[in-house]
C-alpha cells in the first residue's frame, strides 16, 4: 500500500496530456503570463492587507495578535520578494519541464508521489477559492467606499458578512447583529457586492482563456496607472516625522508583517497553473513567473515607503489605506480614484485566481483523484467549465457571509506549505532524473531550494497558532476524501490492475 500512495507519475505521460486532443487550449504569450502575475500580486495586498501589516492585527477584543512592520515594512516586502524568487527560481524548472495544467500538483506527483500531490491539491483549494473570498470581501468594502464618495449609501447589513460583523472590533459593526433585520432568529448579514462580483468574473471566465487574458491586461494597465497616480499625489506630503521608528516592533514586526501581507505574493503561483494554455511554455513560464515577480516586488517597496510616509503607521490598520492616507492628505478626489482602481485591481487578482483553481481540479480530475465530470472541458471555449462554475457558486456563497482576516491566514499558510514542497520537488527530480533535459535550470539548486523552503517555513512561523490548527483540520478532511474516493479510482493504480 505504502507503494501505491508514493508511486510518481512519470513526467512522459504528463506531457503526453499536455498535448492530447483533450488538452487545454494554447493561447497565451510571455507578455499574457507576466500580466497574470501581476493581475494576481497587485491587489488585495497593496489595496488592504499592507495597512494591517504595517499597523499590526487585533483580535474582535482589540488584543494585539500579530505586531505590525511600521515604516519598516519596505523590508517585509524585501524579505517576501527574496523568499518568492528562491521558490519561484524552483517553480520555473519545474513548470518548463512540466508545461501542465495543475502547478504544485502536478510537480508534486511528478516528483514526491500522489499522496503528497493530493495533499497539496486539497492544500490549493486554500490559495486560490479561499483566498479568492477574501479578495472578493476586500473589493466589497471598496466598492461600498466608493459609493459613499458619490453619497451613494446601500444598507449596511446588505455591504456586511455575517462572520465580519462577528468577530469585529469595531462596536458599530458588531452591533449589526442585534439591528440587522433577522430571519428566524438569524441576522440578516450578507455581502452583496462581494457575491456579485464573483457571479460576474466567473461568467467572463466562462467565455474563454484568451477572452479571460484579454480582460486582464486591460486591468492590470488601469491598476499600474492608478498606483502610479498615487505615488505622484503621496510624494508630494511626505512627513519624514512619520518614518520614526523605522521599525517600532524590531524585525519581530518586520517578521509577522511580512506573514500577514504574504497574501499578496502568492499570485505567481497562478502563471504556473497556465502552463497547459501557454504557446512555448518551455521559455514563456519562466519569462512570466519571475518578470512579474520582480516587477511586483519593486512596485509594492515603493508604495509601502509612501505610505508610510503620508500618515503614521497607528492610524492604518483599515479595509482601505490607500485611501485613507489620500483622503487625510487632502487629495480627496486621488482618493475616489485609487479606490476605483483598487475596484479594477481587485477584480483582475478575482479573474486570476478563479482562473487557477479549476485547472487544478481539472488536473485531479484527468488523474482519476476527482470524479470524471472534474475533467471535462466545454467543446467550444476549452475551458473547465463545471469546475469554474463549482468554484464560482463555492467562493460566491462564501464571500456572501465570510470575514477576509480568517481566510488571509488560511490562504498564506497553504500558499506557503506548497512553495516548500515545490523547492523540495526541484531537489528530488535533480536527483531520480538527471538526464531529463531542463530548458530552464535553477542556479545553485542545493543553496536556491533549502534556502527558499527555509524561509517559507519561517513565514509560517509567524502565522498564529489557530491558522495551524485549522489547516491540520483542512489535511485531515482532505485525506479522508482521498482514502474513500481518489485512492480507489486512482489511474496509477487501476491501470496496473487492468493490465492483466
Amino acid at each position: 500500500m505504502s507503494r501505491q500512495l508514493f508511486a510518481r507519475k512519470p513526467i512522459a505521460e504528463l506531457l503526453v496530456e499536455g498535448e492530447s486532443p483533450y488538452a487545454l487550449k494554447r493561447a497565451l504569450g510571455a507578455g499574457d503570463l507576466v500580466m497574470l502575475g501581476i493581475g494576481a500580486v497587485i491587489g488585495a495586498g497593496i489595496f488592504g492587507a499592507i495597512g494591517t501589516a504595517a499597523a499590526g492585527q487585533y483580535d474582535a477584543a482589540g488584543h494585539l495578535v500579530r505586531s505590525g512592520a511600521g515604516p519598516a515594512l519596505v523590508l517585509s516586502f524585501l524579505f517576501l520578494g527574496v523568499a518568492c524568487a528562491l521558490a519561484g527560481l524552483c517553480y520555473a524548472e519545474l513548470a518548463a519541464m512540466i508545461p501542465q495544467a495543475g502547478s504544485a500538483y502536478a510537480y508534486s506527483y511528478a516528483t514526491l508521489g500522489e499522496i503528497v500531490a493530493w495533499i497539496i491539491g486539497w492544500d490549493l483549494i486554500l490559495e486560490y477559492a479561499v483566498g479568492n473570498v477574501a479578495v472578493a470581501i476586500s473589493w466589497g468594502d471598496y466598492f461600498t467606499s466608493l459609493l459613499r464618495s458619490f453619497d451613494l449609501h446601500l444598507p449596511v447589513w446588505l455591504t456586511t458578512g455575517y462572520r465580519t460583523a462577528l468577530l469585529s472590533p469595531d462596536p458599530a459593526l458588531h452591533g449589526l447583529l442585534q439591528s440587522a433585520p433577522h430571519v428566524a432568529g438569524i441576522p440578516l448579514l450578507v455581502n452583496v457586492p462581494a457575491f456579485v462580483i464573483v457571479a460576474l468574473i466567473t461568467w467572463l471566465l466562462m467565455l474563454g482563456v484568451r477572452e479571460s487574458a484579454t480582460a486582464n491586461n486591460i486591468m492590470v494597465t488601469i491598476k499600474l496607472l492608478v498606483l502610479g497616480l498615487f505615488v505622484v499625489a503621496g510624494l508630494t506630503h511626505i512627513n519624514a516625522a512619520n518614518y520614526h521608528p523605522f521599525a517600532p516592533n524590531g524585525f519581530r514586526g518586520v517578521h509577522q508583517g511580512a506573514a500577514i501581507v504574504f497574501f499578496a505574493y502568492i499570485g505567481f503561483d497562478a502563471i504556473s497553473t497556465a502552463a497547459e494554455e501557454t504557446k512555448n511554455p518551455q521559455r514563456n513560464l519562466p519569462i512570466g513567473i519571475l518578470g512579474g515577480l520582480a516587477i511586483c516586488t519593486v512596485i509594492y517597496m515603493i508604495v509601502g515607503a509612501v505610505l508610510t510616509g503620508m500618515v503614521p503607521y497607528t492610524e492604518l490598520g483599515v479595509a482601505d489605506p490607500l485611501s485613507k492616507a489620500l483622503n487625510s492628505a487632502g487629495f480627496t478626489t486621488v482618493g475616489w480614484i485609487v479606490a476605483l482602481g483598487a475596484i479594477i485591481s481587485m477584480s483582475a487578482v478575482l479573474l486570476v485566481f478563479q482562473y487557477g483553481q479549476p485547472r487544478i481540479f481539472f488536473a485531479m480530475g484527468r488523474d482519476g483523484l476527482l470524479p470524471p465530470w472534474a475533467a471535462r472541458v466545454h467543446a467550444r471555449t476549452r475551458v473547465p467549465h463545471i469546475t469554474t462554475l463549482i468554484t464560482g457558486v463555492f467562493v460566491g456563497l462564501w464571500s456572501l457571509i465570510g470575514d477576509a482576516g480568517e481566510t488571509y491566514n488560511l490562504t498564506n499558510i497553504g500558499t506557503l506549505f506548497a512553495f516548500v514542497l515545490v523547492c523540495a520537488g526541484v531537489l528530488v527530480l535533480r536527483y531520480t532524473d538527471r538526464e531529463r533535459p531542463r530548458p530552464f535550470r535553477v542556479p545553485f539548486v542545493w543553496i536556491v531550494a533549502l534556502t527558499g523552503a527555509a524561509l517559507c517555513l519561517f513565514v509560517m512561523i509567524g502565522l498564529p497558532l489557530e491558522t495551524w490548527v485549522r489547516f491540520a483540520v483542512w489535511l485531515i478532511i482532505g485525506l479522508a476524501l482521498y482514502i474513500s474516493y481518489g485512492y480507489r479510482h486512482s489511474k496509477l493504480h487501476v491501470a496496473p490492475r487492468a493490465a492483466p
